[in-house]
């Protein structure tokens, strides 16, 4: 099967797989508070403009940013936008870039919209592209916005792992000491956020993935392939990988590049120059590294593992 054949399968696949979404949302299957009062994309999005000043509601109502089909816990639709392949370019790869896991790291969603702005304009073809700008809205939207979900989960804990119980929850009792902000769940994929993610990525089959939050000020990476050193301001400082986090998932369970993106600051984006700086970095590492071909290549980098730990759990 030629490769352009495939790429149009998979398209094809993801928009029948969020149309029959939307179809089964219709009968409300999803258990608890997801259909009570759902909110519709144009209310979603005065709410995310509301919240976030560096995000328009023009913006945020552009072409192409929809919602998938699914809902967070509150009834809230969790958008997506698709930069398909285009006509006369067979893309290179297909990117997942997810945002806003954390509802009270604001950065981590604004610069997604930031870079939907360039992408809309430069869109070559060269990747097939799909964003989802805020994975935890209930998060973001409540008056005093928090990190985790609406029943006090946080998503990025909360990924499937087949060490999840004996390492990624016995891990925050131990080391979190059972801190509310990292709680991981009652079992792995509980959460319909985290569900949506999982089946997005199924059905995508991303040759990488891209997660943005904030503020460690540094790369992470798990899975295989070569990291990016640099991307603008930041370097490479892996904090390495816990059952539970969408780098562990990806990354070291099905073998998917995976590229953590953590800003300086949670509240304030960085510069327009460092926005565009970052996007050009990133552009040039999934150029020159993805989809992987070639065996993986170690980049060591010396860290004090335990002030790496307190870190992680001290966001």
């Amino acid at each position: 099967m030629g490769k352009r054949r495939q790429n149009h399968i998979v398209s094809s696949y993801v928009t029948t797989f969020l149309a029959a979404w939307c179809s089964f949302m219709v009968f409300c299957l999803w258990p608890g508070p997801v259909c009570a009062d759902k909110v519709d994309h144009e209310e979603t999005c005065r709410r995310i403009a509301g919240k976030l000043a560096s995000v328009s509601l023009k913006d945020c109502l552009a072409d192409g940013i929809v919602s998938s089909g699914r809902y967070s816990v509150l009834g809230i639709p969790l958008l997506i936008k698709e930069y398909p392949p285009l006509e006369l370019r067979e893309p290179q790869a297909r990117v997942l870039l997810v945002g806003g896991a954390h509802g009270d790291e604001y950065a981590s969603i604004s610069i997604v919209f930031k870079w939907m702005d360039i992408l809309n304009v430069h869109h070559s073809g060269i990747f097939h592209w799909i964003f989802v700008p805020l994975l935890n809205p209930d998060g973001l939207l409540r008056e005093q916005s928090r990190r985790t979900n609406a029943r006090g989960v946080d998503l990025n804990r909360n990924m499937p792992s087949p060490l999840w119980r004996e390492i990624g929850y016995e891990r925050w009792i131990d080391v979190a000491e059972r801190n509310p902000r990292y709680y991981p769940g009652p079992y792995p994929m509980s959460e319909p956020e985290t569900e949506f993610l999982v089946e997005l990525i199924r059905h995508f089959k991303p040759h990488a993935i891209v997660s943005v939050h904030s503020p460690l000020n540094l790369l992470d990476y798990d899975g295989p392939g070569i990291p990016a050193s640099t991307l603008g301001s930041l370097r490479l400082r892996r904090l390495g990988n816990f059952p539970g986090t969408l780098g562990n998932y990806a990354g070291i369970e099905h073998g998917i590049p995976v590229m953590t993106v953590e800003l300086s600051s949670s509240g304030r984006l960085p510069t327009s120059g460092e926005i565009s700086s970052m996007w050009r970095d990133l552009v040039r590492w999934l150029i020159d590294n993805v989809p992987i071909e070639t065996e993986p290549e170690e980049i060591m980098v010396e860290e004090d593992r335990k002030e790496l730990e307190r870190r992680f759990f001290g966001k």
